[in-house]
């Protein structure tokens, strides 16, 4: 019979299995350390102590930390940087809650930077997963009796005991927290206040026990709560934790209690939510090292609401473990408390901690014990003491006693002395460590930032900024205004206004620089410069802390009464208040909204400060005084801190404008620091306070600022560094976050508003390679700006051929259907759609929807997000769906990221002021240039340049060879298949370079867009090349064919010289001895022959090209006097000031005078003049007057063809033709520039042809033949000297030849003016004119650049030449002349090989001149007509190679630049091949300034541009009805409301905006708004201004005067700013 014993017996026989349970519990975990130690042992080599298991608080510490893989952070911290950079496990959705042993430390810490609350949810993955089903299958099938099986003992197995225990989370967390440097602590602690978690207050050090304070690790915590006053209305309090003085409740222990300490304080807290970690929290485990003893601190702040649990601010402090074993924390506790609440298990008097509690009972401080195994209901006990029970009861009820019990407590001791609790009073109790004062980086940080602190205080906070940062006040604030009206030029506004504009801008930047430096800055940038990393980085976040701690306070109140304000005229409104009335209370209001503008004081206004020194500095261009540095190395200063990972302010919010010149600067020096790297641009929009920084703060783990209302101005930019692992992945290093301020802000007046957000939409969408669109709720209204906002900025970029990327955020709504997904995203779709089409009205864009805009996946790009917040704030933790939302967000941004193009830090830095600059103009898609595209364009054609160099250098080397050839006979055609052939291995290697530059080039991505038109480009200069080499070799053919004759002619008498001097010597044989009479014999004989040969060929003529020109002239035109075809010889024609003389008007058109002529037509003759130039000096250059000699015939080409091209001009749609004088000047202007080339070809052919001269030349040669003759030397030794010395002016033609192309070739690499492209030459020419200040020469270069560039190369040459002469060309000669030399010696022992027969002279000179065909020009018909037979081959050789180096060449120091040049042929000139290359591109000139096109190549396509105009009066451009020249610049023109003729006959004018529609020359250019200056020509204009009043007749007066301002640039500076420039 059993006897029912009842629910005490019942009770005490579950208490007895319960201790028994936990005693075989702690058996087993004991087996499991033993086993989990001796594992590790082995893994660390230290099996020899697996044995000892860890007992000691630092041997399990050490155990923990080998687990988490952090036992070598202990000493080298874990750093904040090493979890912020992008890596593979912070780039990848985390939404598991496991992972492996060794990633859970950075799971852990990078959900936490994350705010997800669930990272101490995060378990380890059990290795054997199927453990557990498989001993469940085990039981069943073996039938194992349940009861016996509970009592039974159960034996470990090998496998269990081996296996490693739990870790508990809270130890992952301290375990970190030992091992993370003081800014990784303070983010964790941040972080872990946003979670709503307690924060570590008191920590045991791991080792010694020793109390640490980790004030350091709160400074950065504000905490919000409202609460009622006595009006019953709601205030709300922001303040510092560490300032905050609140009552506070401390929770401790003694002994081992059965109810959970943690999770009544969480309870107490917030029901909701864990605040406390404790044993029923998921994760938990029965093993802990590292929480015993440690204090953990939470507040509860109230909503203000009825439902508020305390109606203050209240915090919570834990004591984790035994408060006995810990008395030092509990001293601490006690003392500290509004309120202590006791957790007690059943104790009899003599329990270890009886006196403990019984001096805290008798404490004055409130004190509540909670009795575990008790379960009586709360009942006081004396005053202030009260006691409760909570065994067995409800936890909902206990909780509510326990309130009512805090209350009671709170209430009586807010009268005591411990009424209030202040984090930082913490501090003040001895032998505990306080992390600030323990850390000296720390500690010099901070009495850095205090002493600056110490400064601000002596001011008023609202007049801070205005005294204390002087460069960023009202003086910058104008210097904004003055910049968008210099941009936004008003009606009739001319040149004199922008330049008065831009004198104001510089007076304000003198201004600027003039301001006294404030303490404050100077004692910043002294502490900048002297303290070293770690110091600054505490002094920098110390600053921010101080500064944030001294506003808060003052700026809660201005918004509390800014609120109250508002409220009153809401109010006055409402109820039609007086005017009066109304107008006051709004001027009240706007006065406060000026205090909270002004209070608003932090370290983005002493950066914002530092960067306006700056720019003043740039400007004026001199240091500041009291500058405790140059000013050049403030930029270095704020790199550093975006290295650091502090943002940098992009726009300021205050100016709405953006400091260039301080950006670029900074970028600039990022580069330095970290290289040139690949960022990825990613850019927030949205309407203010939709949390847009509180999702980039989530999805990166950054500290944006956040707060109600307004909480971000303007925009800031933050780098997030991508882990070497990922990079290869990503394609990208860095990330850089563009954080913006809200969009259609209540503080600005409609138009005011949609104009700024429309530029700060613009700016970001056109910064961003990604930009998120951030929407708040389900307003149709808000979303309806935010889109019109958005398509209108993505459709700007459309039209300037940007291409940004789109994601849309729905945040705060909750979609989980999927049908229901899909409709909102067709909504959006559609809305999208509708403001596309409204949109492209506004701008004149054929376009219909938005995915013509930019590619969009409704389905992909659109993302719906959950609440923040899981409840209503202030206690409410993060919503861990919000969390998830933004993990899948971050990966499809990484996952696009990885497919688009990120640009370099240069090129971002290129595109800021491209946007910002055309966002200051008006029409932004009119005004944007893409700087980053043209300096991209203009490197890929210096790099064309170079290509093509090596296709023509290659080109010109074969055209020799096969020129060689020509001459030797060796061929008599040249196909273009063997062109092509013989430049195929150097076109591979072109287009081996071209390719791996469109690949590799830091810029591919770039670059992708012309590779095909490039890649065709190069094609067709080469087909040219090819082409013109043809045609000029058969030329050859065809010229050598005639020159036979005159060749073979010159060498028979050559040949009968040498025999008739071998006979006339032999005849002298027995008086060899006798010098004299050798010498005597020689020259009469030598007398007679040349009078023979003078007879038979008469002596060539000097020519003279302009008499013959007067002679034709003459002819053509009898009836004009003489003495003007005289007058013809001194006219330029090309650079007349005007053609009005010139020409008669076709009588159908004879509307105006007959000396006006319009521009446009002064133009088209000055264009068909130099057209004329160009295409006769080609023709002159195909002559083969060098070869055939002059002949009048060439005038007369010149004449016919200078005729016809004025006959097909006067055809043309013109309304003129040309007198007669016309073209009798452009005759003699043409024939005259080219009479030098026609003398020096003809001197050419002279010197090789005319007798007299010719073997004059020879006579040294021929007299040492004779005398060696006389002396009996052999047959074969005087050949073999006739033959050396006929090799000598076929060596010195080649060497000359191979030398001008080498010196082309080293001028093309070393010489800084002609070793890039036609631009870079420009910016020589123009340094050289301003030197030289001749106004000839900057008219030449106006009207006819082609023909100054020419000149200018020549010049180039000459003097390259000159000054390298003795350096580099007699060298190269000489060693030419060597390297002939050994080919020839070569040639003949190898033609000497082949010949068999001794005596076979006749086939040696055959091999022998084949082996030199391609070198030389040498054929056999050289050595006819001289007698060899009893030469012997063999010993010829001999002779030779000793004769050959005796050969006297023209390398004497007589020997200079005009006999080289002098030598060689036209076309083979180093400066003709030089113009050859250089000169073939566009000439196109500006239709208002005549600037040349700097397209390089050739009949490009697209529009011509040029980066820099310039002013219209150098080209002659007046105001209409007045002699007044203009001082317009094109690029200022265009953005005014100015309009102008195209041509002079023009009765209605057009608009400089529409200067396209002015006609074709009009219509093909592309002329951007400009308004920075270039002093360059305004110098040229203030020096030249007589001699232009001059050239064409009119004044710088009226509309035209000049500014004064212009005066003001010295030449240097003007050199200096087209240095800089271009």
């Amino acid at each position: 019979m059993v006897v029912d014993q009842g629910p005490r017996a019942k009770r005490l026989c579950f208490e007895i299995c319960g201790r028994l349970w936990c005693l075989c519990f702690n058996v087993l975990n004991s087996f499991r350390l033993i086993a989990e130690f001796s594992a590790l042992a082995s893994l660390t080599g230290r099996a020899e102590d697996a044995d000892n298991v860890p007992t000691t608080n630092g041997e399990k510490f050490n155990y923990l930390i080998r687990r988490l893989h952090l036992h070598d952070k202990y000493h080298q911290k874990l750093k904040a940087a090493d979890f912020l950079q992008l890596s593979a496990q912070s780039g990848i959705i985390q939404s598991h809650n496991s992972c492996a042993e060794q990633d859970l430390v950075h799971m852990f810490l990078q959900r936490l930077l994350m705010m997800d609350y669930r990272t101490r949810h995060i378990t380890i993955k059990d290795s054997n997963e199927q453990s557990y089903t498989q001993s469940m299958s085990d039981l069943v099938r073996n039938e194992i009796d349940l009861f016996d099986d509970l009592f039974s003992e159960i034996p470990l197995s090998n496998e269990e005991s081996s296996k490693p225990g739990k870790i508990h989370p809270m130890d992952v967390q301290m375990a970190i927290f030992h091992c993370a440097d003081s800014f990784l602590k303070q983010l964790m602690v941040t972080k872990l206040s946003q979670c709503q978690y307690a924060l570590p207050l008191l920590v045991p050090d791991p080792f010694t026990q020793q109390l640490e304070f980790p004030l350091w690790t709160f400074r950065q915590i504000n905490k919000s709560w409202s609460i009622k006053n006595s009006k019953n209305e709601i205030i709300t309090k922001t303040q510092p934790v560490c300032k905050a003085a609140t009552p506070m409740v401390a929770f401790f222990r003694f002994g081992q209690v059965s109810s959970s300490k943690s999770q009544l304080m969480s309870s107490l807290i917030n029901e909701k939510h864990n605040t406390f970690f404790h044993r029923n929290c998921k994760g938990s485990s029965s093993t802990r090292v590292l929480m015993d003893g440690v204090v953990e601190i939470s507040w509860y702040c109230p909503s203000g609401k009825h439902t508020d649990t305390f109606t203050d601010c209240v915090a919570f402090c834990n004591l984790h473990g035994d408060a006995g074993a810990n008395e030092k924390q509990l001293n601490i506790l006690a003392e500290m408390a509004s309120v202590n609440v006791v957790l007690l298990p059943q104790l009899d008097r003599n329990d270890k901690n009886a006196k403990k509690i019984q001096m805290i009972s008798q404490d004055k401080t409130p004190l509540i014990f909670l009795l575990t195994e008790n379960n009586v209901a709360l009942s006081p006990i004396q005053n202030g003491k009260i006691k409760m029970g909570l065994k067995d009861r409800n936890l909902p009820e206990v909780i509510e006693e326990l309130v009512r019990a805090i209350n009671k407590g709170l209430s009586l001791s807010s009268t005591g002395s411990c009424s209030v609790f202040r984090l930082e009073d913490v501090a003040r109790f001895s032998d505990i460590r306080v992390d600030e004062l323990d850390l000296d980086d720390c500690r010099i940080g901070k009495e850095k930032a205090q002493q600056m602190m110490s400064l601000l205080e002596k001011t008023d906070l609202t007049q801070s900024k205005e005294l204390l940062l002087p460069c960023q006040g009202k003086l910058w604030h104008q210097w904004c205004q003055k910049n968008k009206e210099l941009h936004r030029p008003q009606r009739n506004e001319t040149e004199m206004d922008i330049s008065v504009k831009n004198a104001a801008l510089k007076k304000i930047r003198i201004q600027q620089h003039a301001s006294v430096s404030s303490e404050i800055m100077t004692l910043f940038l002294k502490e900048m410069n002297s303290l070293n990393a770690d110091e600054k980085m505490f002094f920098l976040k110390w600053l921010g802390i101080l500064l944030d701690e001294r506003t808060s306070e003052d700026l809660s109140a201005l918004r509390l009464k800014y609120n109250i304000k508002c409220s009153e005229v809401l109010k006055l409104k409402k109820n039609h208040g007086k005017p009066e009335q109304l107008v006051a209370v709004q001027t009240e209001l706007k006065t406060i909204s000026e205090d909270l503008h002004s209070a608003n004081f932090g370290l983005v206004h002493i950066l914002r400060e530092i960067g306006q020194i700056y720019e003043s500095c740039s400007s004026v261009k001199k240091d500041k005084d009291g500058l405790q540095c140059h000013f050049s190395s403030l930029p270095s200063l704020a790199a550093e801190m975006m290295i650091s990972g502090f943002p940098l302010e992009l726009m300021d919010g205050d100016a709405s404008h953006v400091s260039l010149i301080w950006v670029a600067a900074v970028f600039d020096e990022l580069v330095k620091k970290v290289g040139n790297l690949r960022v990825f641009v990613l850019s927030v929009l949205g309407i203010q306070s939709t949390g847009k920084s509180t999702l980039l703060n989530t999805m990166f783990g950054l500290q944006f600022a956040v707060s109600a209302g307004r909480c971000t101005r303007g925009a800031f930019m933050q780098l997030v560094k991508v882990s070497d692992e990922m990079k290869t992945q990503l394609k990208f290093d860095y990330i850089l976050i563009v954080d913006t301020e809200g969009l259609c802000s209540p503080e600005l007046s409609g138009r005011e508003s949609t104009h700024h957000d429309n530029e700060l939409a613009t700016f970001v969408v056109g910064l961003g390679n990604l930009t998120l669109i951030n929407i708040f709720g389900e307003n149709p209204a808000g979303l309806e700006n935010i889109l019109q906002i958005v398509v209108q900025a993505f459709l700007r970029m459309k039209n300037v051929k940007l291409n940004p990327s789109c994601m849309f955020m729905h945040q705060n709504v909750d979609i989980t259907a999927k049908e229901k997904c899909i409709q909102e995203r067709m909504k959006l779709l559609e809305k999208l759609d509708e403001m596309t089409e409204l949109a492209a009205k506004d701008d004149v864009c054929d376009v219909q929807c938005f995915n013509e805009v930019i590619k969009f996946d409704a389905l992909n790009d659109v993302k719906y997000f959950s609440a923040l917040w899981e409840g209503n704030p202030p206690m409410a933790p993060p919503n861990p769906n919000y969390n998830e939302n933004v993990q899948d967000l971050k990966y499809t941004i990484l996952s696009q990221a990885s497919k688009l193009d990120s640009m370099r830090l240069t090129h971002l830095k290129y595109r800021i002021e491209a946007l910002w600059e055309a966002l200051l103009n008006e029409n932004f898609v009119f005004s944007f240039r893409d700087s980053i595209e043209i300096a991209v364009y203009r490197r890929l054609e210096t790099e064309y340049s170079k290509w093509t160099w090596n296709l023509r250098y290659a080109m010109l080397e074969i055209e020799n060879k096969l020129l060689n050839k020509i001459e030797n006979g060796a061929i008599h055609e040249v196909l273009e298949h063997n062109l092509q052939a013989e430049l195929k291995q150097i076109s591979e290697e072109v287009n081996k370079l071209m390719s791996e530059y469109f690949e590799k080039d830091k810029d591919a991505c770039i670059l992708i867009q012309w590779r095909t038109s490039f890649k065709i480009k190069i094609k067709e200069v080469q087909e040219n090349i090819v082409r013109e080499t043809k045609k000029k070799l058969n030329e050859v053919l065809q010229q050598h064919h005639l020159q036979k004759r005159i060749d073979a002619q010159r060498i028979h008498h050559e040949n009968t010289l040498f025999e008739k001097s071998k006979h006339s010597a032999l005849k002298l044989k027995d008086n060899a001895n006798n010098e004299e009479t050798m010498k005597k014999e020689f020259g009469f004989f030598w007398h007679q022959w040349l009078t023979d040969i003078k007879e038979a060929i008469p002596p060539i003529k000097t020519i003279n090209v302009l008499g013959d020109v007067k002679h034709i002239l003459s002819d053509i035109y009898e009836s004009v006097p003489l003495d003007r075809v005289k007058d013809s010889e001194c006219i330029d024609i090309a650079s007349v000031s005007g053609y009005a003389d010139y020409v008669v008007f076709k009588r159908s058109e004879n509307i105006f005078s007959r000396h006006s002529l319009d521009k446009e037509n002064e133009d088209k003759i000055r264009a068909l003049v130099a057209g004329i130039e160009k295409e006769t000096d080609e023709m002159i250059k195909s002559k083969p007057i060098s070869k055939r000699g002059y002949n009048i015939v060439y005038v007369q080409q010149l004449t016919d063809f200078i005729k016809k091209k004025v006959k097909e001009h006067e055809e043309g749609p013109v309304t003129y033709v040309f007198k007669k004088e016309f073209t009798m000047d452009l005759t003699f202007h043409i024939c005259k520039r080219s009479n030098k080339i026609f003398t020096d070809l003809h001197g050419i052919f002279r010197e090789a042809n005319d007798p007299d001269l010719y073997f004059e030349r020879k006579k040294g040669e021929y007299y040492s033949i004779f005398q060696k003759y006389c002396q009996g030397a052999t047959s074969s030794a005087i050949f073999g000297e006739f033959v050396c010395n006929k090799l000598k002016e076929p060596i010195q033609q080649s060497v000359y030849k191979k030398t001008a192309r080498e010196l082309a070739n080293e001028m093309r690499s070393n010489c800084e003016s002609v070793n890039g492209n036609r631009s870079k030459l420009e910016k020589h020419i123009l340094k050289v004119l301003a030197e030289r200040e001749n106004f000839d020469m900057y008219m030449t270069y106006i009207h006819n650049p082609r023909k100054l560039f020419k000149t200018f190369i020549r010049d180039e040459v000459s003097n390259y030449i000159s000054e390298k002469f003795n350096v580099s060309v007699l060298p190269k000669i000489k060693e030419g002349i060597i390297l002939h030399q050994q080919k020839i010696i070569e040639a003949a022992h190898e033609a000497s090989r082949l010949v068999k027969v001794k005596n076979d002279v006749d086939s040696w000179l055959k091999h022998f001149t084949h082996q030199l065909s391609d070198v030389l020009i040498l054929s056999g018909k050289t050595f006819t007509g001289v007698s060899y037979n009893d030469v012997d081959i063999n010993f010829l050789v001999d002779v030779m190679r000793r004769e050959l180096p005796a050969v006297k060449f023209d390398t004497s120091r007589t020997f200079r630049v005009v006999n080289f040049l002098g030598k060689l042929d036209y076309r083979d000139r180093p400066d003709e091949i030089l113009i050859d290359h250089l000169c073939r591109c566009c000439w196109v000139q500006c239709p208002f300034c005549k600037a040349i096109c700097t397209n390089t190549i050739e009949n490009h396509g697209g529009d011509h541009s040029v980066p820099f105009h310039r002013n219209i009066g150098l080209n002659g451009w007046h105001f209409s009805e007045t002699k007044h020249l203009s001082v317009d610049i094109c690029t200022s023109e265009v953005a005014s409301n100015h309009s102008f003729y195209p041509n002079v006959s023009d009765t209605i004018a057009v608009l400089w905006r529409e200067y396209r529609k002015g006609g074709p020359k009009y219509a093909n250019w592309s002329i951007t708004p400009d308004f920075s200056e270039l002093p360059y020509w305004k110098w040229v204009v203030c020096r030249f201004q007589k001699d232009l009043e001059n050239k064409y007749n009119k004044t710088f007066q009226g509309s035209g005067k000049i500014p004064d301002e212009w005066r003001k640039y010295t030449k240097q500076e003007a050199i200096e700013s087209w240095s800089c420039l271009i």
